[in-house]
């Protein structure tokens, strides 16, 4: 088999899972691993800021809601024909966490350049203990091998991304330990989410009606006035932050 009937093999099978998933329907538990082991070779190549061209759709939390995010691909387009951008917690919560990101990991392995995983605060060994995707991987494996497959993947998904050069996207925020985008590149991110520091602040704070910067109530990362995101625009020649994380129940 020369190297072209393997690639094509390789979309042919990944078609397939594709199909599957988007039934909302398991794969098999060695077939996780082979997806899992080729997600982290695809974003082992993406830098912490990921570069990303118009158009594209950018996400909040899906947190298990697998519905809602097939309901999100019917209004805005289906992948491939419409690019997206996840902003982190695709997991959790939501009774659906292992479809939603087996979905999501597919899709990100099959269209490399069309669909964009940031890394939220759930996507996290901590968290996805407490909050029901290791409990759902339990129940639906009868083991904890597909949650460490996962885990392990999420090691690797970028903290931020560059849409146009203009849009600074991240899950949570800003962070007094990185003030550019550069110094964002630096961060070592295939590790678990540590506790403190920037890694921390980008997938944990939250913006709030003050100036400076302030421990979080949450307990983990800060909060920071619109002086701080001002000062990050203008520094790194940024128009918008996009972010996540906090439940918005109006937008006026």
């Amino acid at each position: 088999m020369d190297l072209t009937e393997a690639v094509l093999g390789t979309f042919n099978q990944l078609d397939k899972q594709i199909d599957l998933a988007f039934k909302k329907e398991l794969l098999r538990e060695s077939e996780i691993r082979q997806l899992c082991e080729r997600a982290r070779e695809a974003l082992n190549e993406e830098k912490n800021v990921q570069s990303i061209k118009v158009p594209v759709t950018i996400c909040g939390d899906i947190h298990g809601q697998f519905w809602d995010m097939i309901r999100l691909f019917k209004l805005c387009g289906w992948p491939p024909n419409t690019n997206y951008l996840f902003m982190g917690d695709i997991v959790d919560r939501g009774l659906y966490s292992l479809e939603t990101a087996t979905l999501l990991l597919l899709l990100k392995v099959r269209y490399r350049e069309r669909i964009a995983i940031l890394r939220g605060n759930h996507e996290s060994r901590q968290l996805s203990q407490l909050y029901g995707f290791y409990d759902e991987c339990i129940r639906k494996y009868g083991n904890s091998n597909v949650w460490k497959y996962f885990t392990e993947t999420f090691d690797y998904l970028p903290l931020a991304a560059a849409v146009d050069d203009k849009i600074f996207c991240v899950h949570g925020g800003l962070s007094p330990n990185a003030e550019t985008l550069d110094q964002i590149n630096k961060i070592q991110r295939h590790i678990e989410i540590p506790s403190e520091g920037a890694a921390c602040d980008l997938t944990w704070s939250d913006p709030e009606e003050r100036s400076g910067w302030e421990a979080s109530p949450r307990g983990f990362g800060h909060v920071f006035g619109a002086d701080i995101s001002e000062k990050f625009l203008h520094t790194n020649k940024l128009k918008l932050i996009a972010r996540a994380h906090q439940l918005v129940m109006e937008v006026s």
